[in-house]
């Protein structure tokens, strides 16, 4: 459920307008009708007839909440349903808060999650009865809108949806590789076979065919086709082309290549052409972005198809394919320039590439795997390590239990005896097969995480990877020692940093510089020097200030010691500490004093509003 969504909650009784109020607080935009007598705000309004406030609001508001009598409800509403379409959610929750049921618009609306999350507020029993809900598997009517594709089908949807419900045999076909169909993958029913390629599917082995790509389908079973937008169009044509007769025209080539106009994101040329009508009007009608791009800037592209005739006429070997393979930053084309006239004799050129990050190809995650348990690992950390084909681990720094989440058959290798460029060789074995590779790091990547190199060659190579956050060692230390480091009127800062040992700081980050602002420090890979920064922070902290030695936090064998900062440099030669030592100072460490603003009774902001009186029914 949306925060940004209206709300509308109506209650008949007192205990309904009790349980009301406490919706009203979950529900950011939400506005509170009662027939009972209470003191009014411009957000809990009188009301004296249901159907009155129905009549003149039902479709003004995204989600009605009823508290009372499930009759009172289906009565109350029955006059105002139109369509799935355009209907609002209807949920209603009994006077005793112990069932919370979708009544109207469970999927397309929404009241199946505002359903839910009622049941979790009040400790309720959702009450579902969408199919695919109760049997956790995909709602076709509302993939398309999740990732924003677009459904298409010869067949009646409700067909299609009769079929999957009843779990009939189904073929899954991913053409291209996005979220959206990471998540199908991901979530996949035990009746539905996955396949790469529509070629190797053999329909008369299914009845149902489910598709996410480009391509147009011809199937000899009910099929279900979701158009991504991945394509590009690049095109250059004669001068004042007729914008109809070029519509109609390309219109009628993409079909005979068997390609989804609803598959276009953009259309791009030269630009010379950033007028030219014909290619403003089809981008504007059909919602594709048009760019255009200069002579040097399509001269880099190296072409199937040069032509000495676009030569002559503007300087380079041709536009199509350059301004294709530019716009979608892929240097290869699902079709190569192919000329087309429209009925008047005048002339275009075409050509077609699919977008990079729609590529099924290798990919590479740099996760965070926290600060060593494996349950404070991310929960999309968690779900790479279990998806992927090659999992590369810092072994000194990462606790082997987190690479047991890998599936049977995945390669697991610990990196720290690797140098990068055997790292990168087993990387770039994977990729080449279009496999997922997870690169682990300790804690956060963002610190001290060494990925600087690495991207770098990623970038080299034309790579596509991402970074998955991970709970730093700090904040673990923060968990353990029940601190919180930003403390009001004791520090508002903290500072992550080193020590200056073999490897040099910035003239600007020196330790006894940053002392002077006594904020919470956590001071990193400086086991070795501690006796050096005990002196440094001493210029600035005072003697006493709380001190806390970690080692390994969250690991089995983790070991904390606390004190003061005249003490820093003897806890480290006593315990014979050297590495993973994670030092921490300031007056925030295990401070219980000085109460935020942000929970007291007289602060306001837009979750927790001001009350305001109202006069009854106004």
């Amino acid at each position: 459920m949306s925060e940004i969504q209206k709300v509308a909650i109506v209650a008949f009784t007192d205990n309904g307008l009790s349980i009301g109020r406490t919706i009203q607080k979950e529900f950011y935009r939400s506005k509170l009708f009662t027939t009972r007598e209470t003191e009014f705000t411009k957000d809990i309004l009188k009301i004296g007839n249901v159907a009155d406030l129905l009549e003149k609001k039902f479709h003004t508001y995204d989600t009605w909440i009823f508290v009372g009598a499930l009759g009172i409800c289906v009565r109350s509403i029955a006059p105002f349903i139109q369509d799935k379409k355009s209907d609002p959610a209807v949920v209603n929750m009994d006077e005793q808060g112990k069932f919370a049921q979708a009544v109207l618009s469970g999927h397309v609306g929404g009241a199946n999650a505002v359903a839910e999350k009622l049941s979790r507020i009040f400790q309720a029993q959702a009450v579902i009865t969408t199919a695919s809900d109760l049997q956790n598997i995909w709602a076709l009517d509302l993939l398309a809108e999740k990732f924003n594709w677009t459904a298409v089908s010869d067949f009646p949807l409700n067909q299609l949806i009769s079929l999957f419900i009843n779990n009939r045999p189904t073929a899954l076909v991913l053409k291209v590789k996005v979220a959206g169909t990471a998540y199908l993958e991901k979530t996949k029913p035990h009746f539905v076979d996955i396949y790469y390629n529509l070629q190797d599917v053999v329909q008369d082995s299914y009845e149902l065919i489910i598709y996410v790509g480009y391509e147009l389908l011809a199937t000899t079973v009910p099929n279900l086709s979701f158009h991504p937008r991945c394509l590009v169009v690049g095109s250059g044509c004669s001068k004042e082309i007729e914008p109809a007769l070029f519509e109609e025209a390309l219109l009628l080539h993409l079909k005979q290549e068997g390609i989804s106009y609803q598959s276009i994101a953009a259309l791009a040329s030269v630009d010379i052409k950033r007028e030219e009508k014909a290619y403003l009007a089809v981008a504007e009608k059909y919602g594709w972005e048009f760019n255009t791009f200069t002579t040097e800037e399509l001269s880099q592209v190296h072409l199937a198809n040069p032509s000495a005739v676009v030569l002559d006429k503007i300087g380079i070997e041709g536009v199509s394919e350059s301004a294709a393979a530019l716009q979608a930053k892929n240097p290869f084309w699902l079709i190569e320039k192919t000329k087309a006239e429209v009925s008047s004799g005048k002339k275009f050129t075409y050509a077609i590439s699919l977008i990079n990050k729609f590529e099924r190809k290798g990919q590479i995650a740099i996760v965070g795997a926290g600060p060593g348990a494996p349950e404070y690992i991310t929960l999309q950390g968690k779900e790479l390590l279990e998806t992927a084909d090659c999992i590369l681990y810092a072994g000194s720094l990462v606790p082997e239990e987190l690479t047991h989440f890998a599936k049977p058959g995945a390669l697991v290798r610990n990196s720290a005896s690797m140098t990068l460029e055997e790292q990168i060789e087993i990387i770039d074995e994977f990729y080449e097969q279009g496999k997922l590779i997870v690169r682990l790091h300790s804690g956060d990547p963002a610190i001290y995480g060494a990925i600087q190199e690495q991207m770098t060659l990623f970038d080299e190579k034309n790579y596509d990877y991402f970074i998955v956050p991970g709970i730093s060692s700090f904040q673990a230390a923060a968990a353990y020692l029940k601190s919180e480091f930003t403390v009001p009127e004791v520090a508002q800062t903290i500072i992550l940093t080193r020590g200056e040992g073999n490897t040099p700081m910035p003239e600007h980050e020196k330790i006894e510089d940053m002392a002077k602002l006594r904020a919470t420090m956590c001071i990193f890979l400086s086991a070795g020097i501690a006796k050096k920064v005990e002196g440094q922070l001493l210029q600035h902290y005072p003697e006493d200030t709380p001190l806390a030695v970690l080692y390994r936090v969250s690991w089995k064998d983790e070991k904390v010691w606390t004190g003061k900062l005249s003490e820093l440099s003897s806890i480290i030669d006593q315990n014979k500490l050297t590495r993973t030592v994670l030092i921490i100072v300031g007056e925030a460490v295990g401070a219980r004093k000085n109460r935020s603003w942000l929970y007291g009774d007289n602060w306001y902001h837009i979750f927790r509003k001001k009350g305001k009186s109202m006069v009854a029914g106004k």
